[in-house]
């Protein structure tokens, strides 16, 4: 750990670099989620009938307790179904990128820190953490110090 030689300009670029993509990351997730709610919108339902379009609302009638929920539902295709399912099946991986990005920003200032405040096994212990992704341990003084 002795042979560490960080330039902390050249760190702040990179994390300038990757705070980018990651936005552009949040983007283009945010696009998908959207399109793929028009998608379904635009699919239609299964019923037939010219009134029954996807998330509309079918009117169902009769009393309703004080503080329940409408009896009108909203109605949902198969196709929006399906592509909510799919959502549903990509969001630990959607969640598990976010987290790594997280990891790999805070490590980097933590253990950068830790080196500019010359504890290399605080600098090794948040490289670490970072590699596995421990964000409980990155996210106590992210900006190292104690």
């Amino acid at each position: 750990m002795t042979t560490w030689d960080i330039k902390p300009q050249g760190v702040q670029g990179q994390l300038k670099t990757v705070g980018g993509h990651a936005g552009d990351l949040e983007k283009a997730l945010n696009t998908l989620v959207t399109a793929m709610s028009k998608a379904g919108a635009a699919a239609g339902t299964a019923v037939p009938g010219s009134g029954a379009k996807t998330m509309s609302k079918t009117p169902v009638q009769g009393p309703v307790a004080p503080g329940q929920a409408p009896l009108s539902q909203n109605t949902m295709g198969p196709v929006a179904a399906a592509l909510g399912e799919y959502l549903k099946g990509r969001e630990k991986e959607l969640k598990s990128m976010a987290e790594r990005i997280e990891a790999c920003v805070l490590g980097a200032v933590k253990a950068t820190n830790e080196y500019l405040e010359g504890d290399l096994e605080a600098a090794k212990q948040a490289q670490d953490a970072a590699r596995s992704v421990n964000l409980e341990v990155l996210r106590q003084k992210p900006g190292g110090g104690r």
